[in-house]
């Protein structure tokens, strides 16, 4: 049981630590990850980021997805009957809510190069591991070196399914029982846009003194 999402991260970070020496960037995702790849970042003194990925859905039902895009890339896997036009509309949507969420956590910044990098992508859990298997697909498509998922906690199902998709899956406990991440924390408050730039901006002081 972790107390908040930084305890979590510190204790995630202890098990990073051997990446230290390698050239990479810390990829949270917002806004649960934050906290938890803050600890992360300043402990490896890696460059911090967030990704953003979004599920194309299926234009009959939006829920069941048929690929992801982020701000630069995107994989739909082949379905019948759905129109190049509906792609494009979905991947136009999808790319302006992008942009706005990256202005307003990012600012300016542009987006660090990831090729050749070790890529450590930090969630603050993974219950089914299928966003996170959309944002790996699309994210390789960026030619990291390596990429690595950290997450205090994960159900063995999720490592499973990820374990072959990425470099190596760390984490602090995979229980036996899964009833979803929030179980494993006594402080699972919602993180809100405020706290993600407070983060975000605390780490951007911590690099100018560095």
């Amino acid at each position: 049981m972790f107390r908040d999402r930084m305890q979590a991260g510190l204790m995630l970070a202890e098990k990073l630590k051997k990446y230290k020496t390698e050239q990479g960037v810390v990829l949270a995702v917002p806004r649960g990850g934050v906290p938890v790849a803050y600890a992360v970042a300043k402990e490896l003194g890696f460059p911090i980021e967030i990704i953003l990925t979004k599920k194309i859905g299926h234009p009959m039902n939006k829920e069941y997805a048929i690929g992801a895009a982020s701000l630069t890339d995107y994989f739909v896997i082949p379905h019948e009957n759905i129109p190049e036009e509906y792609i494009e509309q979905e991947l136009q949507r999808i790319r302006n809510r992008l942009k706005e969420m990256y202005k307003r956590f990012m600012g300016n910044k542009e987006p660090e190069n990831l090729k050749g990098k070790t890529v450590i992508i930090i969630d603050d859990g993974i219950a089914t591991g299928n966003t996170m298997l959309s944002s790996i697909q699309v994210l390789r498509k960026s030619n990291p070196g390596k990429i690595i998922i950290g997450t205090p906690v994960a159900s063995r199902t999720a490592v499973q399914k990820l374990s072959n998709e990425v470099d190596e899956i760390v984490t602090v406990i995979v229980p036996e029982e899964f009833h979803g991440v929030g179980a494993f924390y006594e402080d699972f408050e919602q993180v809100s846009d405020e706290e993600v730039m407070f983060y975000l901006d605390k780490f951007s002081e911590l690099e100018k003194v560095r």
